[in-house]
């Protein structure tokens, strides 16, 4: 406490200071924030300083703490400067960066005159701290009030409608957006293409990206995120292309940017092309870029491109350790993964909740259940990592693959933490792989009670009860996604080929070269026939005799991409392919056959993880 002379300081409950007189102004700030030397301070300047609007801004800024900013918000009420419009903005925009929102609203509620920048500060302060519910309120506040939204407190309401997926709120704040005229402000409308492409409207977010008048680089930028996060990746690329040949030279978050659509679409040539922009441009490889592209080439398959540029990064956080662990995991290596583990321990990273999810799931890919069992016991209680949902998710999937699903049931009934879809999706698999249709149709009901509108899920039961051989109850569930207008998702494969990527679905006929990509699979059957090759018919979930199922194989989508690859591509290059879904048991015994007569390599990617195929044999070991 200062000790002033004939002075009394009061704490209120807040812990604001009051001071009752301005003559000792000076003083008590000067304990507590720097104050320029002079040799002579005359009191007459000081108490003129003390009345200036400018003095208390400038010392504002020089506030280290909360504790100092409530030191100079009681001087400031004090001296009666608090009902300066500039000052109270300044106080406030303090109090919010601080994060102290109690003291900001008070404040905010207390201020005679709020000008738009009181608004926004308050509004922008809100949904800087995640407080939502209090953003909007504080916005139909500002527009009852009279007062007119600007270009500052739309993008702050506008971010909070994308961050809790308000697609209805996001629809009247752009409607709000075209009353005040701001429809051609830049910064409004990227942030309205953010939301909606955030929101899964990418279609929206494309007609408001296509008549803006000027894009600059952010809304470029926002706009190659939107179509990669929509799982339209490609399009990524071509705005990509696009924005470079408009003169605009991609900053390092258009950079991050564009190497994580990469990632999602899988495609190595246009990986190579980024990483070899990143180099003629000299970005440095910093956490944010490196670890982008860590996790670009390794969804591209290329596991030794990613840990290249992992032991090329000169500085190396958690999330970057975490990145190349979730690589190996990504491809079966689960042993290279607890390397990597120990190595960083001894580097002195500290894991953290996204590691353990990154190495407890390379443990279920690769088998590792005693390994991935013991993490998860240290997790706690070495680390001080609570195992959340996620963590509890991934040991339901290391159980159940290895058959465990007693163990993997008691698991889930015991955690402490909330289930979620995600956890009874992973048991439901398990049951597919072991063929357990009691313990199946147990936790369908419990998934289906969470996610009632994901076909996906009963896609999975159907399945299961497909491979029993029950086609009554494959009817039932097949009736019932037809009630509920649930439709399959349809399986694609694609492969790029001389920089195009191109897509092929069941049975399809629509490539050019059609013809010779079937005369190519009939070659190879021959071939494979004669290797031992016997079709496995169980794959095809359908109530049909076996000469339909033959067809239906035949024509699989991943089998029609590796026949182009095939004939497309120079012999002893390997072939990449990319599935949405879980490549199928027979799908996965002809990679390994066409791998071992062809002498090439094929790298599959599926929803799961990576299969690499190479002389008759894969890297998951036949254990996916």
């Amino acid at each position: 406490m200062f000790k002033l002379k004939n002075q009394a300081i009061l704490f209120s409950n807040h812990g604001m200071l009051r001071f009752f007189s301005a003559s000792t102004a000076a003083a008590a700030i000067s304990d507590a924030i720097p104050q320029p030397q002079q040799s002579t301070l005359d009191s007459n300047a000081q108490m003129k300083d003390m009345m200036d609007p400018d003095f208390f801004i400038s010392t504002l800024f020089k506030c280290r703490n909360i504790f100092q900013i409530k030191q100079v918000h009681a001087q400031v009420t004090t001296t009666g400067i608090i009902h300066d419009l500039i000052v109270a903005n300044k106080l406030l925009y303090m109090c919010a960066k601080h994060k102290d929102l109690v003291t900001a609203h008070l404040l905010f509620n207390k201020m005679e005159e709020r000008d738009p920048v009181s608004w926004s500060v308050m509004i922008g302060g809100f949904v800087k701290n995640g407080d939502y519910e209090r953003c909007f309120q504080t916005f139909r506040e500002l527009i009852r009030a009279g007062s007119k939204p600007d270009n500052f407190s739309l993008p702050f309401v506008i971010k909070a409608c994308r961050d809790t997926m308000g697609l209805i709120m996001g629809r009247l704040i752009h409607s709000t957006v075209l009353k005040n005229g701001l429809h051609l402000d830049n910064f409004v409308c990227s942030t309205l293409v953010d939301m909606y492409a955030k929101c899964g409207m990418i279609d929206n977010a494309k007609q408001l990206f296509d008549r803006m008048p000027k894009k600059d680089l952010v809304t470029r930028t926002v706009m190659i995120a939107g179509y990669a996060e929509c799982g339209k990746p490609n399009e990524s690329w071509v705005l990509f292309d696009q924005m470079r040949r408009d003169g605009f030279v991609p900053d390092k978050v258009a950079m991050v940017t564009i190497v994580n659509a990469c990632a999602k679409l899988g495609a190595m040539n246009k990986a190579r092309l980024v990483h070899d922009y990143v180099c003629a441009r000299r970005y440095s490889l910093d956490v944010e870029l490196g670890t982008a592209m860590i996790d670009m080439y390794a969804k591209c398959g290329s596991i030794d491109s990613s840990r290249e540029i992992f032991d090329r990064m000169e500085q190396k956080n958690v999330i970057s350790w975490s990145a190349m662990i979730g690589a190996y995991g990504y491809h079966g290596q689960g042993r290279e993964a607890l390397e990597l583990f120990h190595m960083m321990l001894n580097s002195g990273i500290i894991p953290n909740r996204i590691t353990f999810i990154s190495l407890l799931y390379a443990c279920s890919h690769a088998g590792l259940v005693d390994d991935g069992l013991q993490l998860f016991s240290l997790m706690s209680v070495s680390y001080g990592v609570r195992p959340d949902v996620k963590h509890y998710t991934c040991m339901v999937d290391l159980l159940g693959r290895a058959g465990r699903l007693d163990q993997a049931l008691r698991l889930i009934e015991n955690m402490e933490v909330e289930k979620d879809e995600g956890i009874w999706c992973a048991f439901l698999g398990a049951c597919r792989i072991h063929r357990q249709v009691d313990l199946a149709e147990k936790a369908a009901k419990l998934l289906l009670s969470l996610q009632t509108q994901n076909p996906g899920h009963y896609i999975l039961l159907s399945n299961i009860y497909a491979n029993a051989g029950r086609w009554k109850d494959v009817a039932k569930i097949r009736n019932l996604m037809a009630k509920r207008r649930l439709k399959k998702i349809p399986g694609y494969t694609w492969i790029e080929v001389d920089n195009i990527i191109y897509r092929f679905g069941a049975g399809d006929n629509s490539h050019l070269r059609s013809k010779e990509i079937y005369e190519m699979l009939k070659s190879l059957s021959q071939k494979l026939e004669s290797a031992g090759y016997v079709p496995d018919t169980n794959s095809v979930l359908h109530d049909v005799d076996e000469e339909v199922k033959l067809g239906i194989l035949h024509a699989h989508s991943e089998k029609l991409a590796i026949a182009f690859g095939l004939i497309a591509t120079p012999d002893g290059t390997p072939i990449r392919i990319t599935k949405n879904l879980r490549v199928c048991g027979d799908c996965h015994s002809f990679c390994k056959l066409v791998s071992a007569i062809t002498q090439r390599d094929i790298i599959v990617r599926d929803a799961n993880r990576f299969h690499h195929f190479k002389e008759g044999i894969c890297s998951c070991g036949d254990y996916w």
